[in-house]
């Protein structure tokens, strides 16, 4: 560990392995490393008798459930949006050659009671019974409008400027229902608040063009994919990309000390007595607990089942968004479900996550709504964990530090967060106008 190095990694969850993965590829110096002996960190993907030994104390999980080792349970259940940031950056660095790609089979909305398909075009619009039938043709004038704009095409504008106008201006001009505003805002674009209403609308309707695009892509009835064998996969995966390039790996180094000179500036990290020189540090909060600040909470509960979540037509795989004004709340919740399809769980078994930010103390009553859309459950594990962030963006002492992971079940806001962290730490913006046929891993 006497050598010097441009970056030091700490923790293998997925934000530092693909901040690792990225900065080899651009031909720095990466040292990367893990108090732990296993990949993944927070994101770690669990067998059934690590995930009982973590909730109940012991390892011996019921033999009903089936084998241990046919489960592959993701601690943060994310799906990738299939033309979205994360698969581009597994195509730029050539990590797709790793992984193999399923589809994920549906994608759901809750609505005053029921369990809708995410209508994301104009087609889909009429077909949708989420609306009524004068709401149909509004909502398909909306689309057509989105999925014809072009932002080099000022013909295709229709004479807005979506810089300058709010999101709400621009929906107010198709005199859509607030329902049908909360589908479109919450489960195709994505927004965790209202606050995007506010907002110039171009963002908005650059979302629900990566929906729709995403969705036309593997054309299964949803925009999202996910790696067989689950998302444990993918730390490894960069891991093996950082090596490729140069980088190296130490895991189960305890107590990764980061080092400053006197000015406060990074200098290196020390474990087991020695200490490797670096110019920058990248860690998660839990490396660094004076340099973040607690900015919330996430409840959610993880349950085993024998069957699909109702209503979401005979899905295998599938997530359900329940917008928060559904529930009086002031944060969506997410219903995440996985299953023997994608070799997470043994033949006839399925995952299932609902995940939101706490409002209160008790996670159980909170997730109620929820877990009932689940129908029966074969066991049902509940957590709570802090979400931090950091103090600074860490330009002064060249310490860079991960956000925790949200409640939702979609890669969106956390490759927002790498994205951010790998322009503080190289001074430049990633260029991800990448191929996507080449992301040919699916099946």
């Amino acid at each position: 560990m006497d050598e010097e190095y441009d970056v030091i990694v700490l923790g293998t969850g997925l934000k530092e392995c693909i901040l690792s993965g990225l900065l080899s590829v651009d031909g720095l110096k990466v040292l990367h490393m893990d108090r732990n002996d296993y990949y993944g960190g927070e994101s770690s993907s669990l067998m059934l008798n690590q995930l009982w030994k973590r909730f109940k104390g012991d390892e011996n999980s019921p033999e009903t459930l089936g084998s241990s080792k046919e489960y592959n349970v993701d601690m943060i259940p994310k799906f990738m949006m299939a033309n979205g940031i994360l698969v581009r950056a597994l195509v730029h660095t050539n990590v797709t050659k790793y992984l193999n790609f399923k589809a994920v089979d549906g994608s759901f909305v809750y609505n005053n009671g029921k369990i809708y398909k995410v209508p994301a075009t104009d087609v889909e619009a009429l077909k949708s019974s989420i609306m009524g039938l004068f709401e149909k043709r509004r909502a398909r004038k909306f689309f057509i409008y989105v999925q014809d704009f072009e932002e080099n095409d000022p013909k295709s504008h229709e004479g807005l400027d979506l810089t300058t106008i709010r999101a709400k201006e621009l929906i107010s001009k198709y005199g859509l229902e607030d329902d049908t505003i909360e589908f479109i805002g919450h489960a195709l674009a994505l927004y965790t608040s209202d606050s995007y209403l506010e907002q110039p609308a171009i963002d908005f309707v650059k979302r629900i063009r990566l929906y729709a695009e995403s969705l036309a892509r593997f054309e299964s009835g949803s925009p999202y994919i996910y790696p067989m064998y689950g998302l444990g996969e993918l730390p490894q995966a960069f891991a093996r990309l950082s090596a490729v390039y140069g980088g190296t790996y130490m895991l189960n180094k305890p107590e990764c000390k980061v080092e400053f000179d006197d000015g406060g500036k990074v200098i290196g990290v020390t474990s087991d007595g020695e200490t490797a020189k670096c110019k920058k540090v990248v860690c998660d909060p839990s490396y660094v607990p004076d340099k973040v600040k607690k900015v919330g909470k996430v409840a959610r509960a993880i349950c085993i089942m024998s069957h699909q979540i109702p209503d979401t037509n005979d899905c295998h795989s599938a997530q359900v968004i329940i917008p928060q004004k559904q529930l009086n709340r002031k944060s969506d919740m997410y219903l995440f479900c996985c299953s023997y399809s994608h070799n997470v769980a043994p033949q006839g078994k399925f995952i299932s996550f609902v995940t939101t930010e706490a409002e209160t103390d008790d996670p159980e009553s909170e997730l109620k709504p929820g877990i009932d859309l689940l129908g029966p459950v074969d066991e049902i594990f509940y957590e709570t964990y802090d979400r931090f962030e950091p103090t600074d963006d860490g330009a002064a002492d060249s310490c860079f530090v991960s956000t925790s992971y949200d409640a939702t079940t979609h890669f969106e806001t956390t490759m927002m967060d790498v994205l951010a962290m790998y322009t503080q730490i190289t001074g430049k913006e990633l260029n991800l106008s990448v191929d996507l046929s080449a992301a040919s891993g699916e099946e």
